[in-house]
């Protein structure tokens, strides 16, 4: 049986052509993550970034071709040696900082937003529920191949959770809270407009 596909708050949010509206959405979300890396938020027990919630947001807000198409956007501007990492360029920059540590998550990010850029064509932003479940699976796909490049990289005898997951959790979850209110509001809002209510 095939899914039913449901439209993007990016989609619905936009007039004009398709390819203009791709390439702006694109760019700005470049932007967007290029920006949350260097932000840092004061937070329990390690200083917060809001990229993930970038990730995550902006690909439920667009889709999964388009979320996933401005984080390799996004990456490649890393690649070529731009300073949009958090820590760059201190922490060195290009291939040489995607290959480090860090490596696995940014990787994560390319397979999260698909992900949950695909449940939100499936309608799972609409909801705090879903958006819950969708923001988890977002987090859980970032982790995995970034704790197994970390491990791989330092070697397993090392604290790989406490370096690469535990510290982050709190904010990880004040981040989900936020997509859990942000996302639903939002669809309200487009609805409301929609129908010319106020």
């Amino acid at each position: 049986m095939q899914s039913i596909h449901y439209p993007t708050l990016g989609s619905l949010l936009w007039v004009g052509s398709d390819s203009t509206r791709n390439t702006v959405l694109i760019a700005l979300g470049t932007i967007l993550l290029a920006v949350s890396a260097k932000i840092q938020i004061p937070f329990y027990p390690v200083p917060m970034t809001m990229q993930t919630f970038v990730v995550l947001a902006f690909s439920m807000a667009c889709g999964w071709k388009l979320g996933g198409l401005t984080v390799i956007s996004y990456l490649t501007l890393g690649a070529v040696g731009l300073p949009v990492f958090a820590g760059t360029p201190e922490k060195g920059i290009g291939l040489a900082y995607m290959l480090g540590p860090t490596g696995g998550y940014l990787l994560g990010f390319v397979l999260a937003a698909v992900c949950v850029g695909y449940l939100a064509e499936r309608g799972w932003d609409r909801k705090w529920h879903t958006t819950l479940a969708a923001m988890l699976a977002g987090n859980i796909v970032i982790y995995v191949p970034g704790l197994i490049w970390l491990g791989s990289l330092v070697g397993w005898d090392k604290p790989v959770l406490a370096w690469g997951l535990t510290p982050f959790l709190l904010g990880d979850l004040a981040k989900i809270v936020l997509a859990m209110i942000a996302l639903p509001v939002a669809w309200k809002a487009v609805n409301r407009k929609k129908s010319g209510t106020a």
